[in-house]
Protein backbone atom coordinates (compact mmCIF):
# COMPACT_ATOMS: atom_id res chain seq x y z
CA UNK A 1 0.00 0.00 0.00
CA UNK A 2 2.57 2.43 0.69
CA UNK A 3 3.54 4.60 -2.42
CA UNK A 4 0.25 3.81 -4.11
CA UNK A 5 -2.26 6.47 -4.57
CA UNK A 6 -5.40 6.62 -2.46
CA UNK A 7 -7.31 6.09 -5.51
CA UNK A 8 -5.41 2.55 -6.45
CA UNK A 9 -5.39 1.41 -2.78
CA UNK A 10 -9.45 2.44 -2.79
CA UNK A 11 -10.32 0.34 -5.93
CA UNK A 12 -7.98 -2.80 -5.10
CA UNK A 13 -10.52 -2.74 -1.74
CA UNK A 14 -13.91 -2.32 -3.99
CA UNK A 15 -14.42 1.43 -3.04
CA UNK A 16 -16.66 3.76 -5.58
CA UNK A 17 -13.44 5.76 -6.53
CA UNK A 18 -14.01 5.16 -10.50
CA UNK A 19 -10.31 7.26 -11.82
CA UNK A 20 -12.01 7.47 -14.95
CA UNK A 21 -8.66 9.44 -16.54
CA UNK A 22 -6.01 6.71 -15.35
CA UNK A 23 -4.42 9.06 -12.91
CA UNK A 24 -3.35 11.75 -15.30
CA UNK A 25 -5.53 14.54 -13.74
CA UNK A 26 -8.33 14.98 -16.68
CA UNK A 27 -11.36 14.07 -14.96
CA UNK A 28 -12.21 14.40 -11.31
CA UNK A 29 -14.11 10.91 -10.12
CA UNK A 30 -11.40 9.90 -7.51
CA UNK A 31 -12.63 13.55 -6.05
CA UNK A 32 -12.73 12.65 -2.08
CA UNK A 33 -13.01 14.79 1.24
CA UNK A 34 -10.61 14.11 3.84
CA UNK A 35 -11.22 14.40 7.08
CA UNK A 36 -10.49 18.18 8.30
CA UNK A 37 -7.57 16.02 10.90
CA UNK A 38 -5.72 14.62 8.05
CA UNK A 39 -5.81 17.12 5.70
CA UNK A 40 -2.68 19.79 6.83
CA UNK A 41 -0.81 16.14 6.88
CA UNK A 42 -1.00 15.53 3.07
CA UNK A 43 1.72 17.02 0.58
CA UNK A 44 0.08 20.10 -0.95
CA UNK A 45 -2.08 20.24 -4.00
CA UNK A 46 -0.17 21.09 -7.15
CA UNK A 47 -2.00 24.08 -9.55
CA UNK A 48 -3.38 21.65 -12.01
CA UNK A 49 -4.93 19.81 -9.14
CA UNK A 50 -6.17 22.76 -7.99
CA UNK A 51 -7.74 23.93 -11.38
CA UNK A 52 -9.53 20.72 -11.93
CA UNK A 53 -11.05 20.07 -7.91
CA UNK A 54 -12.38 23.81 -8.84
CA UNK A 55 -14.84 22.13 -11.36
CA UNK A 56 -15.82 19.57 -8.85
CA UNK A 57 -19.74 18.88 -7.57
CA UNK A 58 -19.90 18.87 -3.52
CA UNK A 59 -16.51 20.98 -3.42
CA UNK A 60 -15.34 21.31 0.03
CA UNK A 61 -12.00 23.04 1.68
CA UNK A 62 -10.86 19.62 2.10
CA UNK A 63 -11.10 18.21 -1.43
CA UNK A 64 -8.50 16.10 -2.85
CA UNK A 65 -7.65 14.16 -6.10
CA UNK A 66 -7.39 10.27 -4.85
CA UNK A 67 -5.08 10.39 -7.77
CA UNK A 68 -2.99 12.59 -6.36
CA UNK A 69 -2.44 11.36 -2.97
CA UNK A 70 0.46 8.91 -2.09
CA UNK A 71 0.13 7.06 0.73
CA UNK A 72 3.04 7.02 3.12
CA UNK A 73 3.67 5.98 6.87
CA UNK A 74 2.66 8.77 8.06
CA UNK A 75 -0.90 8.59 6.58
CA UNK A 76 -1.80 4.81 8.06
CA UNK A 77 -5.23 6.12 9.76
CA UNK A 78 -6.04 8.53 6.97
CA UNK A 79 -9.62 9.26 6.95
CA UNK A 80 -11.40 10.50 3.42
CA UNK A 81 -15.09 10.85 2.15
CA UNK A 82 -16.98 10.35 -1.26
CA UNK A 83 -18.65 13.22 -2.61
CA UNK A 84 -22.62 12.90 -3.16
CA UNK A 85 -22.22 12.77 -6.83
CA UNK A 86 -19.30 13.47 -9.08
CA UNK A 87 -18.25 15.26 -12.35
CA UNK A 88 -16.58 12.89 -14.79
CA UNK A 89 -14.76 15.71 -17.22
CA UNK A 90 -13.38 14.31 -19.66
CA UNK A 91 -17.49 13.00 -20.74
CA UNK A 92 -17.55 17.20 -21.45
Amino acid sequence: MIGQTLLEVGQENGIDLEGACEACMACSTCHVIVDEEWYQRLEPSSEEEKDLLDLVFNLERTSRLGCQIHITGELDGLVVSLPREHLNLQDR
